[in-house]
């Protein structure tokens, strides 16, 4: 049986921005993620894995800074030095659109680094690529729609047509690999794509024809004994309590809120012919806490907004969003600055106002809507959307040229 650590979407650059870190210079979030890194590269060197497998988007874009690319490589090179095999897949964030041009993780295939070996290209690995491990790879890493378009000459008019040969191509290619397999070693799928069926992350939205979207029989197929994906970021089995375990293990990190209820984690899988069994491994990143509440009243206003938070402990060192619905009117009665105070010790507070217009007409209780001119209607809407009475007059006195035209003005 083989231990196999399987992580993915590490985007550790993704968050570059706010306070930094005295000691280190480094963003305080960009050190988040890189705790999270560090825990699952200790992990694989304390356990003594067999494999370490990446499914893809080390950084946020294909341009990470040198100060990312060190931290990515310095901690790549420990799981090198301890002598772990390595395998580094290329995902959709590492890789340019630009034919031709070098991916974000193309230095460790440049500099030969020992034990590491990047994915750039759709292979079938055997025990010898894979440092003697008996075990299979079948690795499909992110293939841009640009250089499918340019090898099969399909307009850029037709994405659905160009992600539809996308995958049948896909599909083709891994049923020729299934044929192939010794069927004495055990069998491994990594891809950095996205599944039918998956549940998708608060990331971004993917449908069908406008991403690469890979059938869930071809991930469920028996004769895989583990399917190690990457690309969306929600933490789940595609095929739980079933064989193989079809696995995203998420990002390593909450990157927005979208995430915000999502526990991270990543993989260890101990991997044998027709037999996986899965160990989630839970990280403990920073904590997001997301709260609405619309206002029922304008007395107390401060007191219902710090209902609608958690106690002030809970708050500590945690990334917080307060959205507040009101009536535009109740502006002036939000005491933001006391709200503050009172999340003082978040990491982040983000205090989102979302005023509302009452846009209801509201008639006496003697009138009607067939009993009003149109004029009168559109003086009522004037006053529900709060414009203001010289800007109503104008717009009212327009309003009446163009449903009543004076006819001397016509004459003119």
């Amino acid at each position: 049986m083989l231990n196999l650590l399987h992580f993915a979407d590490a985007h550790i650059d993704i968050a570059s921005h706010g306070r930094h870190d005295p000691v280190s210079g480094l963003p305080v979030r960009v050190n988040d993620f890189l705790k999270s890194l560090d825990t699952i590269i200790d992990t694989a060197i304390e356990e003594r894995v067999d494999l370490v497998l990446f499914a893809g988007d080390a950084y946020k874009d294909r341009t990470p800074v040198p100060t990312f690319q060190r931290e990515w490589g310095r901690r790549i090179m420990r799981l090198s030095a301890a002598g772990i095999p390595t395998l580094l897949l290329v995902g959709n964030h590492d890789l340019s659109p630009a034919s031709g041009r070098a991916n974000a993780l193309q230095e460790f295939e440049t500099l030969s680094v020992p034990h590491v070996r990047l994915l750039s290209r759709p292979c079938f690995l055997g025990p010898d690529d894979l440092y003697g491990l008996p075990l299979q790879v079948l690795a499909l890493p992110w293939v841009s729609r640009s250089s499918l378009m340019a090898s099969l000459e399909l307009s850029s008019e037709k994405p659905a047509q160009v992600y539809a040969e996308l995958e049948a191509r896909l599909s083709e290619l891994v049923q020729t690999w299934l044929e192939e397999i010794d069927p004495s070693l055990p069998v491994v799928l990594t891809a950095h794509a996205s599944v039918q069926g998956a549940k998708l992350g608060g990331e971004r939205s993917v449908m069908l024809g406008s991403d690469l979207v890979l059938p869930g029989s071809l991930v469920r197929d028996p004769r895989l004994d583990y399917v190690a994906l990457g690309h969306i970021h929600k933490a789940q089995d595609l095929n739980e309590g079933s064989h193989p375990p079809v696995i995203y293990p998420g990002s390593i990190e909450r990157v927005d809120f979208g995430e915000a209820a999502d526990e991270k984690y990543f993989v260890v899988a101990h991997v044998a012919r027709g037999k996986t069994e899965v160990e989630w491994r839970k990280l403990d990143g920073r904590r997001f806490i997301d709260r609405r509440v619309q206002l029922q009243s304008p007395e107390g206003i401060l007191q219902q907004l710090i209902d609608a938070l958690p106690p002030q402990a809970a708050l500590a060192d945690a990334i917080v969003r307060l959205t507040v619905e009101y009536p535009r009117q109740w502006d002036n009665l939000l005491e933001e600055i006391a709200l503050r105070q009172y999340a003082e010790n978040a990491f982040e507070f983000h205090f989102v106002r979302r005023p509302q217009l009452e846009a209801r007409i509201r008639l006496p209780g003697d009138q009607t809507i067939s009993s009003l001119t149109s004029l009168d209607l559109l003086q009522l809407y004037w006053k529900s959307v709060n414009v203001a009475a010289d800007e109503a007059e104008a717009l009212q006195s327009l309003a009446a040229d163009v449903i009543s035209p004076d006819p001397e003005r016509q004459e003119e």
